[in-house]
C-alpha cells in the first residue's frame, strides 16, 4: 500500500485517507473496491479540441474491450472516439487544466500523441476513474504477459510525466515540452490537443546522449535563452535553450536517468513502430539541425 505522502497529487492523498479511514475501503481484504468491477460509465467534464470550455461528456471503460470510449453526447450510440487502454497514460494536471480535479490523458492516436483533458466536480468520482483506468490496464497486461511479475507490470501502468516545461528551439521558438517515459513531445501551447513533435529517447548504448550546450560553431543564444542542451540520436542532434540555468540542470539531469537506463523489449517495440519522429503530420521538430551541426562540425 502506497503511503499517502508519496502521492504526487492533493486530490489523490485526500481520496486515499478518505478511503482508509472514512470509507474503510481497505478494511477487509474480500471487500470489493469502487473501481474493480471491470467496467465504469458515467460523465466527465472534457475540454474542447479547439476551445477552452468543457463540456459534460460519457465516457464508458470496458476491461471485457480493453478500452475507453467517449460519447460527444449523453444519448450518442456511436462513441466519439474509442481508446485502447494499453496506449492511455493519466496524469492529474490541476495547475495545467485550471481545475482542481483535472486528469490529462495521453494517447498514441494513427502515431500521433493525442491529449484529453477532463475533470469532475468530485474529487472522489476523478479518482476512481484514475484507479479504474489503472486496473483496466492491469488486467491487460496480465492477460498479455501471464509471466510477468506484478512488480514489471506495474512499471507499465500510468506515470507521471518525468518532466515538463519550457524550452526554446530552432524555428518558431519557445515551445512546452513534455518527456513521458522515453517520448520527448513539444506543443505550441500546454493544452494542445496534439503534439506538434515527438522523439523517441533510447539508451545510452544504442547511440542517445545529452549534452550541455550546444555544439562548437552553433550560437549558444540561438534565441533568447542561453542555457543550451544537445540531444543526440542515431539520426540527427536536436538543440534547445532554457531560460534558467536551473532548469538546463533537470532537464540534463532527467534526460540523463532515461538514457542510461537499459532499453525494455517494450522500448525496442516502441521504438521501431516508428515513435522515434522528428515531425508528425508536417511539423519537424528542428528543421534546420541537422544542417547547421553538420556545417559546424565541418568548420
Amino acid at each position: 500500500m502506497v503511503a499517502p505522502y508519496l502521492l504526487p497529487t492533493r486530490v489523490l492523498r485526500e481520496q486515499w485517507i478518505r478511503a482508509k479511514y472514512e470509507r474503510q475501503e481497505f478494511s477487509s481484504p474480500e471487500q470489493k473496491l469502487p473501481y474493480s468491477n471491470g467496467q465504469r460509465e458515467g460523465t466527465l467534464w472534457k475540454r474542447g479540441r479547439d476551445q477552452a470550455q468543457y463540456h459534460p461528456c460519457r465516457f464508458l471503460l470496458s476491461e471485457r474491450d480493453s478500452c475507453l470510449k467517449y460519447f460527444s453526447k449523453q444519448d450518442s450510440r456511436e462513441p466519439k472516439m474509442t481508446i485502447q487502454v494499453d496506449r492511455i497514460n493519466a496524469n492529474f494536471q490541476p495547475e495545467k487544466t485550471g481545475q482542481a480535479h483535472g486528469l490529462q490523458l495521453t494517447f498514441l492516436q494513427d502515431n500521433r500523441t493525442r491529449n484529453l483533458f477532463v475533470y469532475h466536480p468530485d474529487g472522489k468520482e476523478i479518482v476512481d476513474w484514475f484507479n479504474s483506468i489503472r486496473f483496466v490496464q492491469l488486467h491487460y497486461l496480465k492477460v498479455a504477459f501471464p509471466k510477468a511479475r506484478d512488480d514489471e507490470l506495474r512499471d507499465r501502468l500510468t506515470c507521471s510525466f518525468l518532466k515538463e516545461g519550457y524550452m526554446e528551439k530552432r524555428g518558431p521558438g519557445r515551445r512546452w515540452f513534455t518527456l513521458d517515459r522515453r517520448r520527448l513531445m513539444y506543443f505550441k501551447d500546454p493544452l494542445d490537443a496534439f503534439a506538434k513533435g515527438e522523439v523517441f529517447i533510447g539508451s545510452r548504448e544504442h547511440g542517445y546522449d545529452i549534452r550541455r550546450g550546444l555544439p562548437p560553431g552553433v550560437p549558444q543564444g540561438h534565441g533568447t535563452w542561453q542555457h543550451g542542451l544537445t540531444l543526440v540520436t542515431p539520426d540527427r542532434h536536436y538543440l534547445f535553450a532554457c531560460e534558467m540555468e536551473s532548469e538546463q540542470n533537470d532537464w540534463f539531469s532527467t534526460f540523463s536517468r532515461v538514457i542510461e537506463k537499459p532499453m525494455t523489449p517494450q522500448d525496442h517495440a516502441s521504438e521501431h513502430k516508428g515513435i522515434r519522429l522528428s515531425h508528425v503530420g508536417g511539423h519537424s521538430l528542428n528543421p534546420h539541425f541537422t544542417d547547421e551541426v553538420t556545417e559546424a562540425q565541418r568548420s
